[in-house]
């Protein structure tokens, strides 16, 4: 089905025609249908299936039918890099419209966002808590919202924002004067839950439930002990020789130091953390985009809701503790119909994770078991790091240590014993 058919405004229909967009993904066909009819819904979709263009289409169409004093969008995004997407996007597709469209996010000052509103602003994405902030400083009314989106909601619920999201759904117009829109990768209990008590009932909408993961990703496992991991990496991407990488660590010191580690082997890349300034931050998300910056390492907080069009691969350093983190971290490649690969790294530290995660996709992860001349020559071995993202240098070297020593007479998982290995691996990193 394309967009033609729908019977959009011209002025939309131009903003589309403009991002390149023709035929309609699974679940925009699905959702559409029914919010463009002006009814709830929750849809559980992963990343990377043009759920965000769903709902930017449906609010920018419904905004011409209904009454002005309603005509207001509230968009609520978990973290500041996705609610800067969302804009970005929603200002592209709306570009013929005569629509404000309007960011709002912790990490920076008021004055700028405060200005915004006051000018006035039809389509308002934010996060959480600077959505309240605003609301109870008397510069943000939620008052008259027509159309409210929680998008991610999991990873909202993740990252403890449960509370702020009631408290929010409690502002705004009652159900039978607005109409809402959820999205999640899974529509959890918590989900479900806001659906039952806060939306009028909602269309339950599940885009391929039995497959959690996009088919056109090529995934890959390796198990491999925590001590060689830098090595079959290297490997690896001498062997697939990625355009782009987008590397996951689950803790932010690693992310710094995995970043380090591949620079210092011919891998120039940025890492992002939450500890980052909010202006570095979007600098390394715009170099990454643009293709300035090839590679990159992220904590699954800062690398949520980042869309990268054309990335090659992503590669799980370590297995994500939450397993919905799984599904988000390789959405990140293969989107709109593009192919991609997701490679999994899993040592002994993390292994415990693998099964929750192949349960959540309902699938196991093809291993792969690597030769001999995969695992190369680490040029980062016996460098010891000191922080640059503002974590005291002697906190990080004590966690070093205590990892040591956590690994020290454990058994390598799914590798062969090397001599040379072990003994490059008494060194401290």
């Amino acid at each position: 089905m394309n967009f033609e058919q729908l019977q959009l405004s011209p002025q939309l229909l131009r903003g589309i025609a403009d991002m390149g967009f023709t035929e309609l993904t699974p679940v925009q066909e699905k959702t559409l249908d029914i919010t463009l009819a002006g009814r709830d819904v929750a849809v559980q979709s992963q990343t990377g299936t043009g759920k965000t263009a769903a709902f930017l289409i449906t609010i920018f169409q419904r905004q011409q039918a209904v009454a002005a004093a309603w005509r207001k969008a509230l968009i609520i995004a978990p973290t500041r890099e996705l609610a800067v997407q969302i804009e970005a996007e929603a200002k592209l597709i709306g570009r013929h419209l005569n629509l404000k469209v309007g960011s709002f996010y912790g990490g920076v000052g008021y004055n700028r966002q405060e200005a915004l509103l006051k000018r006035g602003v039809d389509i308002m994405v934010g996060t959480p808590g600077r959505l309240l902030d605003l609301e109870q400083k008397g510069t943000l009314s939620m008052r008259n919202v027509g159309f409210l989106v929680i998008d991610e909601a999991d990873r909202l619920f993740d990252m403890g924002f449960l509370p702020d999201i009631r408290k929010i759904l409690r502002r705004v117009s009652a159900m039978q004067y607005r109409q809402t829109m959820l999205f999640s990768a899974t529509l959890s209990t918590p989900a479900l839950q806001i659906a039952r008590e806060y939306m009028n009932q909602p269309e339950k909408i599940s885009v391929t439930p039995e497959n959690m993961t996009v088919d056109t990703i090529t995934q890959e496992l390796y198990h491999v002990g925590s001590r060689e991991k830098i090595n079959l990496l290297l490997g690896i991407l001498k062997r697939d020789n990625p355009r782009s990488v987008l590397f996951f660590t689950n803790m932010k010191c690693d992310a710094e130091r995995l970043s380090r580690r591949l620079e210092l082997n011919g891998f120039p890349n940025e890492f992002l953390t939450g500890d980052l300034a909010q202006s570095r931050r979007l600098r390394i998300i715009d170099d990454f985009k643009s293709g300035k910056v090839l590679f990159m390492v992220a904590t699954d907080v800062a690398g949520r809701g980042l869309h990268i069009e054309g990335l090659d691969m992503v590669v799980n350093y370590d297995l994500p503790g939450e397993s919905e983190n799984y599904v988000h971290r390789i959405g990140r490649t293969a989107r709109a119909g593009k192919s991609g690969k997701a490679v999994t790294l899993a040592c002994e530290k993390y292994i415990a994770n693998l099964e929750g995660i192949e349960k959540l996709i309902n699938a196991k992860i093809p291993v792969v078991f690597p030769e001999d001349d995969m695992f190369l020559r680490d040029r980062s071995r016996g460098h010891i790091f000191k922080p640059r993202s503002g974590a005291p240098a002697s906190r990080q070297r004590s966690g070093q240590q205590r990892t040591s020593q956590q690994r020290s007479g454990r058994p390598r998982t799914g590798s062969r014993p090397r001599n040379h290995s072990r003994s490059e691996n008494r060194k401290s990193y």
